[in-house]
């Protein structure tokens, strides 16, 4: 070891070379044969007589009898698999006779032989499919997916007869023959591979496949997964039933809950299934002459019963020797004597006398060896098979009494071995090598002369398993028909362990199925399964791997104990219980086994002892010597052909350290790695470690926690207080116990994966903080239950003394109490090791290496936590010891779980500043908080919200330290400086470490000034009684955080210098009203001010400004909703509470809508008013009524012009008139509504004044306010974002900051944000160059600012924008949709341009006025200087204006109103250019181009569809210009005059480009040619509400271009518009 350890190797990690070296030999008698390979070897894989090697590079080589292909390969030159080159493998399975590869990508290839299908292939079952000589493709492919997918394959297992795959979604798909695939078919062979349905929806983690029968580890389901009953229709397909355990300590007996119905019996035809290899000449032999697949004594198995019941003593006689698996039990016989003589205590014992067990085991003996010598000419696996398949019923009483023997009897087993195990674990005297070797070869020599005393009460257990066989269901008696219908059994639920983060879990199933005539099904009988079943003992045993051999099957769990069932005819069990029909706890001889293979006959165990370097055990048949052979080959079952107990295998001491191992027939293989610089001893020496850490910890809870826990007197002796805490101990120590459980199992993994052996995967490294997390609650979890008392009052149990009792103290010296606080803080000590082996690893690599620097930072994490933990025991310590010096009923009240005392000042060093002279006070620091006693009185400061600073005043000569607290401050006085410096150091620790820190680094006079605490308050005016949580600075409440008033008011949001101020949101209960009040927005100064949103009680809702808690400035108040009786909308001005200027008030219930003047919540002055019946009314208002001058218009257009004097009252001169033109003027008085009294002129108009009333226009806008007043508010409210007093009226440079302030605090105030808006909100918190010219270079840089700025309500200008569109829907939309408004929202939307021009001006002052020119960047060299004054004098200019720069932005969100009020005012015209377009658009094309008058030089005569020319005939319609016609149908689909235009003249540019094929040379329009064509173009393009869309273009367009070429092209579409509203269609 020491040799293989100084080896020099490369400095930066292992090299290839010193790790795979694979070992091979026939049986425990051999001298193993090393495999020359030139990489190393990743796995191997054994068959019967053969055996697979998967090499580094994804190679594979193939030894030993390879009678597919009539080859003999020796172990030491492997051959290479040619047919696999260029496949990079990653696994490898062998069967009985065939083997299996997996690739990369997850394909699965076989070759082989293939009789019973075992290799796939095609459903012909041709003789060419016998054996498959080569590797060939096996297609796993989901049929069930649409379209099929194939399935990627990660693992393989191979029987003799069928083949498991394991899938990446951790399905299992089988293929073969016999029961044993799991299959829902009795059509055998099934040559393409077939889900396991009955495994489907479990998470399947490894198979393993016997001779005849199938294991697979699974996933527990959760235990809401749990149904106790299942339907008749979802049991066929439903996965089966699954047992957890609520505790781990007790194993499962095999009661009634093992058996199930899905056992049946073998038929004939079953069985003739699967004969073809067995029809066939057997021709492989061993060399000594053995059959290939021989398990000899597989017959001598079974047992029976006669008709009355009485054991037949012709039949073996399964017999059960306990044995104490304590290792010191070994050499010293009195543990032995113990249990022995508890088990005799049975006075009705069947065989008093030891030498009557001693004849009949020797008669057993003998029997056996005559049953195998009658079947030894026949190839033994044969006779196996014959046995399964009719030795269902005659094997039931052997079930049955090896049930109720292992019912009995495990739990007292169990209980010897960890106790044993727990012991070994805290001795300190390691055991080497040699000693385990004698020891092992003594307790051999020992089994020869055994007495009878170590047997139970046989014949009494025999009546018992009788008696209880004809009850047990799925058992079958004599005469039982078979039993095929599946069960639902009742399963136990517990809650589901951790999970998800990685590490392996521990809560597993092992399932079984196919022939089970030996019990290799592990189910508590001997028959077959044709579906995979549960096997319940073995839930909750946190098994980590199963292995299969030929007919028995073992177990390896996470404790690492093995469990083994099924034949045990060549003591392949590990123990001497044969036959054993449910998994019994093989003899491991104290060492832990982390590592097992079962072969044909026997097992092999890779284990740990006290030494780092594995060691192996075997169990099983042994190698005959030359002379014993004949013997060997007539009687296998010889005694002393066997080694029932597992031995150590000398020879593994020679090979260094073992990764893996594996068996398979006779043959067994092993996978070592050299110590290159102490690497792999260094991982073993950590495996190794926390699989003993483990043992102990299962022990430990097992022996004591799990006891006290299920005493209720021990609940009543801790008190209910204490209890919790000892049941969050338990927790603890659970989730403790489980991650290291986890952390060894996925340690064994990490050393099986030879090719993955990354150092930075360790778990240690990967899962750092989930380990230091663990073991910091586990830390807590003792300390808190210490300080309290804890283990003093269990002290104090009898229990607690008896349990303690079966412990090994490690310190004899220390008692009691001091036995049982050392045992719950020892698992702390594994930190030391984990700081160790780090160390160690550290060493292997160069200090550049990311290996190291990954180790390092590692090493010193873990070596902090201890460091840490051992320091909070400490801290535990003391405080138990201060609470128990300073006991007493006020102090009792400040004895928390989690408090831990500091320092206290009993010695006055610290006394209160003006303290009396007979006063006396007592400070006590604790881990929380700072407590004044004064008398029998005390005072608690939390130290969350404690500020501790030394008091610098010189003059005063006083050692003082200044406390603050959030409503009381105090100076304390030290008695001397350094005890001023130690209290000023420990406050600040304490207080540091309670606010997260570390509490070692804080300096005597520095205290954490800003901090996040709750706190609350007591004494304060404003927040008596209130709870605080948030951010303080220096004592009072500063920045965010949440205030909880016990009368339910509630404030979440920022603070400022103990008052909100900021952005919050408030919650404030009313009184009357069950809905509280809610505020979202500003704060100042503790009083709502700025921009928020109030939602009352009653259902009123306000957003708007605020100012000093009153309604002041812009927003919007809606009252009630649309369902109640009254509710209405008000958006405008507010002063003091009070609507004044400028507003619009919406009376939803009413039907009205007030567009005008406000003062002191009433209407008064100019202002018009809509209704829902279509009339309109302008004029002055006073006290909120109409009264004075103003004009009111029905809807059939009646006009009154005069004096109001009431809402809708005429009352005075007046003037109205008709829709004809009649006029009656003359004093009118009356309701318009009810009628009106007229006392006046009737006058009629004259003929011609008649002709031209069509012309005239109705006098509006008269009393309206004017555009440039209205939402002064909004503008104003913009500025004030901006940091202006008013109309720019500011500092240019804080505006900037203020929006840069407004952007980041949206980010960061946001969390629901989309990507989008993260990166616009991104991009506008850089601060453009504002300062520059704006020159035609940057223009585009403002335009593409003011874009993004306008997408986000966060941007002043973005919130301008939309409040503004907000203010315009409410205006124009719904009642205010009257076509008499159309002027008015003209005239707004145009003082929008000028009041957010100016806005955009003072941000960017480069920017002209309205109408200005934009010049070009000043030329920086003489030729572009030419260029410039060759542009100025031959192209056109920029020209800015407001339009241009706004509408983009602004009208696609005004676009529906606005365009909506064209609609309506052109109504009349509409419906007569409609119908003059259905008409006209009714005649064909070269009919419509004549009647228009359009020359016959500019018809088209073809038309291009789809690339083909086609001639245009008379009759076609819709093929002339049909480019020009789609063009212009998308004025539509634009929404700004400019972008109208354009369409208007890209239509002009595709008429022209059609009309020009048909002429010869230059051509120009002239506008007799051009009107007809174009007239033509519109009729065709169909456009809706074309009135309206010219109107719109004519009042908003710019007015730069409206005498140019696109005005011209403008006003060619308007005359066709008048035009065709003209037309005469007859």
């Amino acid at each position: 070891m020491e040799n293989q350890e100084e080896r020099p190797a490369d400095e930066r990690a292992v090299s290839a070379p010193e790790r795979g070296l694979l070992h091979v030999w026939c049986s425990a008698g051999c001298s193993p044969e090393r495999a020359l390979l030139s990489t190393p070897a990743l796995q191997v894989a054994l068959g019967e007589h053969h055996g697979l090697v998967l090499a580094q590079g994804g190679q594979v080589f193939s030894f030993g009898a390879l009678s597919w292909r009539n080859l003999s390969i020796p172990v030491s030159a492997p051959v290479l698999e040619l047919a696999l080159r260029g496949k990079t493998i990653v696994r490898v399975a062998a069967g009985g006779f065939h083997c299996g590869a997996i690739s990369e990508h997850g394909n699965v290839y076989m070759w082989g032989e293939n009789t019973a299908g075992q290799c796939g292939g095609s459903e012909r079952g041709s003789v060419t499919n016998v054996t498959v000589s080569e590797p060939s493709p096996v297609s796993v492919v989901d049929s069930e997916g649409i379209p099929p997918a194939a399935v990627r394959v990660v693992d393989l297992a191979c029987g003799r007869e069928h083949s498991l795959a394991l899938s990446a979604q951790n399905e299992l798909w089988a293929w073969g023959s016999g029961c044993q695939l799991g299959l829902v078919t009795q059509a055998f062979p099934v040559w393409k591979p077939q889900k396991v349905e009955h495994l489907a929806g479990r998470h399947v983690i490894q198979v393993a496949c016997g001779a005849y029968h199938s294991l697979a580890l699974v996933l527990s389901l959760p235990a809401q997964g749990c149904n106790a009953q299942s339907s008749p229709k979802t049991k066929e397909r439903a996965p089966p039933p699954h047992c957890l355990v609520v505790d781990r300590d007790e194993l499962f007996a095999a009661d009634d809950s093992h058996y199930c119905p899905l056992g049946v019996e073998l038929t004939e035809a079953m069985r003739s299934e699967t004969s073809p290899r067995r029809r066939a000449p057997r021709h492989r032999r061993h060399a000594a002459g053995m059959s290939s697949g021989s398990s000899p004594g597989s017959g001598a198995s079974s047992s029976s019963f006669s008709e009355d019941g009485k054991f037949n003593s012709k039949q073996n006689l399964p017999v059960e020797l306990m044995e104490n698996s304590d290792s010191h039990s070994q050499t010293d016989s009195s543990p032995t004597v113990r249990l022995v003589s508890g088990w005799r205590t049975n006075k009705n014992s069947t065989f008093p006398d030891e030498s009557e067990v001693q004849n009949l085991l020797e008669k057993l003996s003998d029997q056996s060896s005559e049953s195998q010598h009658t079947t030894g000419t026949l190839d033994s696996d044969s006779v196996s098979s014959h046995n399964s398949d009719d030795s269902c019923v005659s094997s039931t009483p052997s079930s049955d009494l090896l049930a109720s023997s292992y019912k009995d009897d495990s739990t007292s087993k169990r209980q010897s071995n960890n106790v044993g195990g727990l012991a070994a674990w805290r001795s300190s005297s390691p055991v080497c090598l040699e000693e385990v070797r004698l020891c092992l070869e003594k307790e051999r020599l020992s089994l020869q002369g055994q007495k009878s005393s170590s047997l139970t009460n046989i014949h009494q257990r025999w009546k018992t398993a009788a008696g209880r066989r004809r009850s047990l269901p799925g058992t079958p008696t004599h005469g039982s028909p078979r039993r095929r219908s599946p069960c639902v059994c009742r399963p136990f639920s517990v809650g589901p362990e951790e999970a998800g983060d990685g590490l392996p879990s521990l809560e597993t199933e092992v399932w079984s199925w196919g022939r089970g005539s030996e019990g290799q099904l592990g189910h508590g009988d001997q028959l077959a399964r044709l579906q995979p079943l549960c096997i319940k003992t073995l839930t909750g045993q946190e098994v980590i791997k199963v292995s299969a051999g030929s007919h028995h099957s073992l177990a390896l769990t996470a404790q690492c104990q093995v469990y083994s069932w099924g034949s045990n005819m060549c003591g392949q069990l590990g123990h001497i219980n044969s036959p054993v029909t449910v998994p019994q706890q093989a003899k491991s001889d104290g060492l832990r086994v982390w590592d097992l293979s079962a072969g044909q006959s026997h097992s092999l165990f890779l284990a740990n002892g006290d030494c780092v370097q594995p060691v192996l055990l075997y169990c099983g048949q042994q190698r005959q010597t030359q002379q014993s052979r004949s013997t060997c080959q007539s009687s296998p079952t010889r005694v002393e052909s066997y080694t029932v107990r597992p031995s150590l295998l000398p020879f593994c001491i020679e090979m260094g350290y073992i990764s893996s191992v594996c068996s398979g027939g006779q043959m067994c293989a092993s996978l070592t790695d050299l110590n290159v610089k102490g690497f792999i001893a260094a991982i073993h020496e950590l495996a190794s470690s926390e699989r003993q850490f483990y043992c102990w910890l299962s022990s430990f809870r097992r022996i004591l926690l799990t006891p006290l826990r299920k005493r209720e007197s021990v609940c009543l002796a801790l008190g209910e207080p204490c209890t919790q805490l000892f049941f969050s101990l338990w927790e603890s120590f659970v989730h403790l116990s489980s991650l290291v459980g986890r952390h060894a199992t996925s340690l064994s993994y990490f050393l099986h994966d030879a090719q993955g052996r990354d150092v930075t995967s360790l778990p240690l490294l990967t899962h750092a903080d989930h380990f230091q997390n663990t073991y910091r609650r586990f830390c807590s979890a003792v300390g808190d239950f210490q300080v309290m008392g804890g283990f003093q009052l269990l002290q104090k149990h009898s229990l607690q003394q008896t349990l303690l009792s079966q412990l090994n103290v490690p310190d004899p010296s220390v008692s009691g109490d001091g036995d049982l606080v050392s045992m719950f803080y020892w698992p702390l000590q594994q930190l030391h090791q984990y700081n160790r082996v780090l160390l160690k690893l550290t060493a292997c690599y160069d200090v550049l290496t990311v290996e190291y620097q990954t180790l390092h930072h590692s090493f010193s994490l873990y070596e902090t936590l201890s460091l840490s933990l051992l320091r909070k025991k400490k801290e535990a310590e003391n405080t138990f010891i201060f609470w128990k010096s300073h006991s007493g009923k006020y102090t009792e009240s400040l004895r928390v779980p989690h408090r831990r005392v500091v320092c206290e000042s009993s010695n006055r060093s610290l006394t209160l500043q003006n303290a009396g002279r007979f006063s006396s006070h007592w400070f006590i620091l604790f881990s929380d908080v700072l407590v004044h006693t004064q008398f029998s009185t005390h005072r608690v400061y939390p130290l969350t919200c404690l500020w501790a600073k030394p008091v610098t005043d010189d003059s005063s000569e006083l050692y003082a330290i200044k406390i603050t607290c959030p409503e009381e401050s105090f100076t304390l006085v030290a008695s001397t400086p350094q005890e001023k410096n130690k209290w000023l150091r420990a406050l600040n620790q304490a207080v540091d470490q309670v606010l997260g820190g570390g509490g070692q680094g804080s300096s005597p006079g520095v205290a954490a000034m800003s901090r996040t605490a709750t706190y609350t308050f007591t004494a304060d005016e404003r927040f008596r009684d209130a709870q605080y949580s948030g951010g303080w600075l220096a004592g009072r409440v500063h920045g965010r955080g949440t205030m909880k008033w016990p009368d339910g008011r509630m404030y979440k949001g920022n603070f400022k210098n103990g008052l909100e101020d900021g952005y919050g949101e408030c919650v404030m209960p009313h009184k009357v009203q069950d809905k509280p009040d809610t505020y979202q927005g500003q704060w100042r100064e503790g009083r709502i001010h700025g921009f928020g949103k109030y939602k009352y009680a009653s259902g009123e809702v306000y957003e708007g400004c605020f100012c000093n808690g009153q309604r002041h400035g812009y927003g919007m108040l809606s009252s009630g909703k649309l369902d109640r009786s009254s509710s209405s909308v008000f958006i405008g001005h507010w002063v003091h509470d009070k609507k004044a200027a400028y507003g619009v008030y919406d009376d939803i219930t009413r039907g009205e809508k007030y567009i005008g003047m406000w003062l002191d919540d009433q209407r008064h002055g100019s202002a018009v008013v809509v209704t829902q019946y279509g009339v309109y009314y302008e004029g002055t208002f006073r006290d909120n009524k109409m009264a004075g001058p103003g004009l009111l218009v029905s809807e059939d257009d009646t006009v009154f012009h005069g004096e109001f004097s009431d809402d809708w009252t005429v009352s005075g001169k007046g003037v109205l008139t008709l829709t004809n033109g009649d006029s009656l003027d003359g004093l009118f008085t009356g309701e318009w509504r009810t009628g009106l009294k007229v006392v006046g002129t009737y006058t009629k108009p004259a003929a011609d004044e008649c002709d031209n009333k069509g012309g005239d226009v109705l006098p509006l806008g008269q009393y309206v306010v004017p555009a440039g007043q209205r939402w002064i508010c909004v503008f104003d409210e913009c500025w004030s974002r901006l940091g202006c007093d008013a109309a720019g009226r500011g500092e240019r440079t804080t505006a900037w900051e203020n929006i840069a302030i407004t952007i980041a605090t949206a980010r960061r105030q946001s969390p629901d944000l989309s990507k989008s808006q993260s990166k616009v909100l991104e991009s506008l918190e850089f601060i453009p160059q504002y300062g520059e010219p704006v020159t035609t270079a940057n223009y585009d840089n403002i335009r593409r600012y003011l874009t993004k700025a306008c997408e986000t309500p966060h941007h002043p200008l973005g919130w301008l924008l939309e409040t503004l569109v907000t203010a315009y829907r409410m205006t124009y939309v719904g009642v205010g949709s009257n076509c008499r408004l159309l002027q008015q929202a003209v005239q707004e939307l145009q003082a929008y341009l000028t009041h957010f021009y100016s806005i955009i001006r003072f941000l960017f002052p480069g920017l002209p006025e309205d109408g200005g020119v934009i010049p070009d960047p000043p030329p920086s060299t003489p030729s572009e200087t030419r260029r410039s004054s060759y542009r100025l004098e031959y192209e056109v200019v920029v020209v800015v204006s407001c339009s241009s720069l706004l509408f983009p932005v602004l009208l696609p969100r005004l676009y529906p109103p606005l365009f909506t009020l064209y609609c309506l005012q052109k109504e009349q015209e509409e419906a007569q250019y409609w119908e003059h377009v259905l008409r006209l658009n009714k005649q064909p094309d070269q009919s419509l181009l004549s009647f228009l008058g359009v020359q016959e030089k500019f018809w088209p005569h073809w038309m291009s569809i789809l690339g083909e020319k086609k001639q245009i005939v008379s009759s076609s319609k819709d093929a002339c210009f049909v480019s020009a016609v789609e063009t212009l149908q998308q004025i539509s689909t634009t929404f700004t005059p400019s972008d109208k235009l354009v369409v208007i003249q890209k239509t002009f540019e595709e008429l022209t480009l059609e009309v020009k094929p048909f002429l010869d040379g230059d051509f120009l329009w002239c506008m007799d040619d051009l009107f007809p064509l174009f007239l033509y173009v519109v009729l065709r393009a169909r456009i809706r509400n074309l009135g309206a869309e010219v109107s719109l273009i004519e009042d908003l367009m710019d007015p730069n271009i409206q005498h140019g070429e696109m005005g011209l092209m403008f006003t060619t579409l308007k005359a066709c518009y008048i035009q065709i509203q003209h037309e005469s269609t007859t």
